[in-house]
């Protein structure tokens, strides 16, 4: 039989759990929302002592309240236990409760008196919970199909814990991705933008590509990026962190921070899974 596998599935009230859920659900776990922490122990021996093949592969969704509960017991279990911390913006946050109208846990339970103070006091909560995640994803952006596809990959029946690494570009303009563990800043790159025949392309097109890649300054930065990120992975490999964010920013997130993205995600993929996102980039009509 393959190990046990559970995941937990925790973040900020708004962030997408219940969806998350879902998506496990579909894929084949044995998904649980809101499980109360005072049945754990009968959980874990149905689980564990009953050996009850239900439970082989099981998500169960929990709120900062209760998660120090649920990760102290569960790491104590033989099982691959999984965290999987979901986060958003705290203005999309807000749109996303006036949009549903629905009443914020930490109003529920009277820690907080104001919406933006109850995101304010759950996100406190959660300060030194994201960094011990096995994947956290900021859903502030990310379409419903992107949100799948990222659990598909991290989360599949089939999947080993192994390093893997996403490489982001962005444009400042829009903000920073909340889930990046590091972010770059390219702007001081020679800027395609500024080329006629360029802007309206992006990193994807060759030409684009060429004009950012074999640049001196950019040859020289490269350089040093792929040296600083070689050392940093092999650190968090020996740490044991399972998945890692590199944000690369521009001005606009389509010529050169997509450009940089590329050239990392293509020198890297064969060493650690890796994976690519360029979240601000237009699409050519």
């Amino acid at each position: 039989m393959e190990t046990r596998r559970v995941v937990i599935v925790t973040g900020m009230s708004g962030a997408g759990k219940t969806s998350a859920m879902g998506i496990l659900e579909d894929i084949g776990y044995h998904a649980i929302d809101q499980y109360p922490p005072q049945l754990i122990k009968e959980l874990i021996h149905l689980a564990v002592e009953e050996n009850d093949p239900r439970f082989d592969f099981l998500a169960l969704a929990t709120s900062a309240i209760d998660f120090p509960i649920f990760i102290q017991r569960f790491r104590n279990i033989d099982a691959d236990v999984r965290v999987l911390f979901l986060d958003a913006s705290d203005d999309e946050l807000l749109r996303r409760y006036k949009f549903t109208r629905r009443t914020h846990p930490m109003l529920i339970s009277n820690r907080a008196q104001t919406l933006e103070e109850a995101i304010s006091v759950e996100r406190e909560m959660f300060r030194d919970i994201k960094e011990k995640a096995y994947c956290a994803l900021d859903t502030t952006h990310l379409k419903m199909s992107e949100l799948k596809a990222k659990i598909d990959e991290m989360f599949a029946l089939n999947s080993m814990p192994v390093f893997s690494v996403s490489f982001i570009s962005f444009g400042y303009k829009n903000g920073i991705p909340m889930d990046a563990d590091l972010l770059f800043d390219v702007r001081f790159l020679n800027n395609p933008f500024w080329v006629e025949e360029l802007r309206p392309l992006s990193g994807d097109d060759k030409p684009v590509y060429d004009y950012v890649i074999e640049d001196q300054r950019t040859q020289e930065y490269i350089s040093y990026l792929v040296s600083f990120l070689d050392y940093s992975f092999k650190e968090y490999v020996k740490e044991g962190k399972n998945h890692f964010t590199v944000g690369i920013g521009c001005t606009g997130g389509q010529h050169r921070s997509v450009s940089l993205v590329n050239y990392l995600y293509y020198h890297y993929k064969d060493q650690y899974k890796s994976y690519k996102n360029h979240r601000d980039k237009k699409e050519r009509v």
